[in-house]
């Protein structure tokens, strides 16, 4: 039984056995076919990474920025209109808000009547020029005719003290005669201290008119200050719109008291947009000004990509500029890589064709095949960065105002009077009287 038995189970493992090495080698084929694709793909990945990805920077912190342009009064007041709301679209000089003209109004009229006033006391001390060099020239002549007078009385008396010997004249004559010498003397001295107290007026009146004219005058320009002050705070009762651009963030409400400086809207020019890029800072190192840079929003997806350029790098991390910088100096310190930002400017017809919004997501690809760029900038701005004319035509208003009061309260004698006035060092006896001669023959 045994023997028979013992065979049995031997003939299945004598079949089995070549049936291993077959086995064995797909697997090892397998084996070998997966690293052959691990190969492959590790070095097409390696040749695109050498080729291609080495030669772009990419990042999806990106964001987009823009101007925002706060609307604030010069000049306190009380709203009385609004005329733009939020998502408005406005133009560069439209009103915005108008402000209650009422005070500035008032004070306008004052600081006028201030400017009219003063032109005319100017004109009376151009006058007074002519008039105390008139003084001057009268006291002169009485003091040739005090000296006259003297010669006269001291002949006179000359002559009855000769005849007082011989009793010809009495001595109440000759008393008389010397009272009237006196007299003379007394007169000469009166003329000529009134010639020294007239000189020293018209020296005095001379210096506040002497190198300038009336429209020119200190006491003039003082009060015509004035009124372009008044005159800019009632332009400014209207605040209009610097730049064109969309309304945002309205916080004005009608009848509402506001004071110079309150943040009552904003402008948002949606052509002076760009990207704020917050690369790695191993990223830094190959990326360079005027590199260029394809864009994508999320707002739009992959179907509208924006062409751009490096405008900058940032000269600090964004920790760096915050609020509360982090403290590194502590036990706990974990290393946190950090980002850099790096502007990038944008085409302003693709940002026509396509708007954006300022705080967008963008995703940010920088061509850094070509360095040659430089990655600081070494020379300022040769342009403004952005500016406006609409304030500027208040100032031409206010001059305008002011030489149409001058000129109303000038006179037509006024040029003439300026002339006097010309040659300082003078004394101004000569043509001082025809300056009074003019000024004087002016209306009221």
């Amino acid at each position: 039984m045994s023997d028979n038995n013992t065979p049995t189970p031997a003939a299945p493992a004598a079949s089995l056995a070549p049936e291993a090495p077959a086995g064995n080698g797909k697997r090892r084929r397998a084996l070998t076919a997966l690293a052959a694709v691990v190969i492959v793909a590790g070095g097409g990945w390696g040749l695109y990474e050498w080729l291609v990805a080495s030669h772009y920077e990419d990042t999806d912190n990106a964001y987009v920025q823009g101007n925002v342009i706060q609307i604030t009064p010069q000049i306190g007041g009380t709203v009385m209109a609004i005329s733009a709301d939020d998502t408005d679209f406005v133009k560069a000089g439209q009103p915005l808000v108008q402000l209650d003209p009422a005070d500035a109004k008032v004070a306008l009229e004052q600081a006028e009547a201030a400017l009219a006033q003063a032109v005319r006391q100017v004109r009376t001390l151009y006058a007074n020029n002519g008039s105390l060099a008139a003084q001057v020239t009268l006291r002169q002549s009485d003091i040739v005719k005090a000296k006259s007078d003297i010669a006269k009385a001291q002949d006179d008396l000359q002559r009855r003290r000769a005849l007082s010997g011989n009793g010809a004249v009495s001595k109440e004559e000759l008393n008389h005669a010397e009272t009237q010498l006196d007299t003379a003397k007394s007169a000469l001295a009166a003329a000529q201290a009134g010639v020294v107290a007239a000189k020293e007026a018209l020296v005095s009146n001379q210096s506040l008119t002497e190198g300038t004219s009336v429209a020119q005058h200190p006491s003039v320009l003082a009060a015509a200050s004035k009124v372009r002050e008044a005159y800019l705070a009632t332009q400014r009762v209207a605040m209009p719109a610097p730049v064109d651009g969309y309304v945002a963030k309205r916080t004005v409400q009608l009848g509402q008291r506001v004071s110079a400086g309150t943040p009552m809207m904003s402008i948002v020019p949606l052509n002076q947009l760009w990207v704020d890029a917050n690369f790695k800072e191993v990223q830094l190192r190959n990326i360079r000004i005027d590199q260029p840079v394809k864009l994508t929003a999320d707002v739009y997806g992959k179907k509208v990509e924006y062409t751009g350029r490096v405008a900058g790098l940032g000269v600090g991390t964004g920790s760096a500029f915050a609020l509360l910088p982090a403290q590194n100096a502590t036990g706990n310190w974990i290393k946190v890589v950090q980002r850099v930002p790096v502007r990038i400017a944008l085409d302003p017809e693709q940002l026509k064709a396509n708007p954006l919004r300022i705080g967008l997501s963008m995703d940010a690809e920088i061509d850094i095949s070509s360095k040659s760029g430089k990655m600081l900038a070494d020379a300022p701005r040769a342009t403004a960065l952005t500016q406006t004319a609409v304030y500027s035509q208040l100032d031409r208003g206010a001059d305008a105002e002011v030489d149409r009061i001058v000129a109303a309260n000038l006179g037509r004698g006024a040029a003439p009077a300026t002339a006097a006035a010309a040659p300082a060092g003078h004394s101004g006896a000569t043509p001082a009287p025809a300056a009074a001669v003019a000024v004087q023959g002016q209306p009221g």
